[in-house]
């Protein structure tokens, strides 16, 4: 039974992803069942804006020691989502 949750999280905002921004290419976070026609239908629904293209990456856990505890940090998937040069996301 399916959900109408979106399959995106948030924008994934970081220095790499950033200087992008001007050839239309854009990062978000993803849900890690998400295919690309669910990511490519959200995107659509969110901000009327259609993409050409969508690329998913998993994203590694991490082992990490914190106050001498061992723990895992991070993992899931990302999304970059290509547009055409007249369409444009804000991200606030």
């Amino acid at each position: 039974m399916k959900t109408n949750k979106s399959p995106i999280k948030n924008g994934r905002v970081t220095e790499k992803a950033s200087n992008v921004f001007e050839q239309n290419i854009y990062t978000f976070n993803v849900d890690v069942s998400a295919n690309k026609k669910e990511i490519k239908k959200a995107i659509f629904s969110l901000y009327k804006v259609k993409p050409t293209k969508v690329n998913i990456l998993s994203i590694p856990y991490k082992n990490i020691i914190s106050k001498g505890k061992k723990g895992v940090r991070g993992g899931g998937k990302k999304a970059v989502v290509y547009l055409k040069k007249e369409d444009k996301i804000e991200f606030i």
